[in-house]
């Protein structure tokens, strides 16, 4: 089947992109590889109508129900490559299984990277974190620990003296600090560890601090997460010759969120490194706005 429009990225901006593209009553398709952002965070604090919270896969789950209510296709499947070939899109999948679609939306995220630990994961979102903007505030007047690597680590835990005055920085990679950011650490009385993590400490969901290769304990309720390096998933907007910041993100039209390659859009993460579950539902809604424009034969002058 050709569909009007394919979505890579099953996560939060292809969920609300897909929801208005199937209210528009066209053919959707959504392929998701099953592993973003959204699959690990257990709870979400800071959303319009979620008061206590939103677990991730339970908003994922909601959407699609929600989708596939307005007869959206979803595919589970990764995608390893992408051509343009008569004004139209081939997607090929991990196991060699071809899409084709008029209109292509990546909405691909990013995913953080940070050492395993299996029992850190149960924690990701209830007591361990990675964005201060959302979740800052789940650690005001509390003790927190940030387990991160050199100045990206250093400068995580800084921003959250905004809310706590009781932080510890653990340099697990023992990457080299500048001189200004570990001066900056001692002003603001960080505690300073420049040792590898040997354990994550957990009950549960709970954090409950980590211990040290020195054997060393360290204790405290919440955390968070401050490596660097995430990758940005725009291989496929690549692929197409969509043009990239130097950072990898996906550059698009503020105004619609068309990539500078015609029919393709993006939205999301991979756009605006904003690490916002609002912020991704608005450019998903967004795109889809204007994508149905682009189907009823408003063309790029026009839009």
């Amino acid at each position: 089947m050709k569909y009007d429009c394919i979505i890579v990225g099953g996560g939060i901006a292809g969920l609300q992109a897909a929801i208005q593209l199937g209210r528009y009553k066209h053919k959707i398709l959504v392929i998701d590889s099953n592993n973003g952002r959204s699959n690990l965070c257990h709870c979400y604090h800071n959303i319009l109508g979620w008061p206590d919270g939103v677990d991730g896969q339970k908003l994922r789950d909601i959407g699609k129900k929600q989708a596939e209510g307005f007869g959206v296709v979803f595919i589970q499947d990764e995608i390893v490559d992408a051509k343009q070939i008569n004004e139209e899109f081939s997607l090929i999948g991990k196991q060699g299984v071809t899409y084709q679609g008029r209109l292509l939306l990546l909405a691909t995220g990013v995913m953080d990277r940070f050492p395993y630990f299996s029992n850190l994961y149960p924690c990701l979102g209830n007591s361990i974190y990675i964005c201060p903007d959302c979740d800052g505030y789940e650690v005001n007047n509390k003790r927190a620990i940030v387990l991160g690597s050199g100045d990206v680590g250093a400068n995580m835990a800084l921003t959250l003296t905004y809310w706590s005055q009781d932080l510890v920085y653990v340099n697990h990679e023992q990457k080299k600090m500048a001189d200004r950011t570990r001066k900056e650490l001692e002003k603001n009385n960080i505690v300073y560890a420049e040792e590898p993590i040997k354990k994550v400490v957990a009950d549960g969901s709970q954090f409950k601090g980590v211990k040290l290769e020195s054997g060393s304990s360290i204790h405290a309720d919440h955390a968070f997460l401050a490596f660097g390096g995430n990758k940005v998933r725009s291989d496929l907007a690549a692929m197409l010759g969509v043009d990239l910041y130097n950072n990898n993100h996906i550059l698009v039209d503020p105004r619609t969120k068309m990539t500078n390659v015609e029919n393709v859009w993006a939205a999301g993460d991979v756009v605006a490194h904003s690490e916002q579950t609002t912020i991704a539902m608005g450019d998903g809604m967004q795109a889809a706005i204007w994508m149905h424009k682009y189907l009823m034969g408003d063309g790029p002058s026009e839009l």
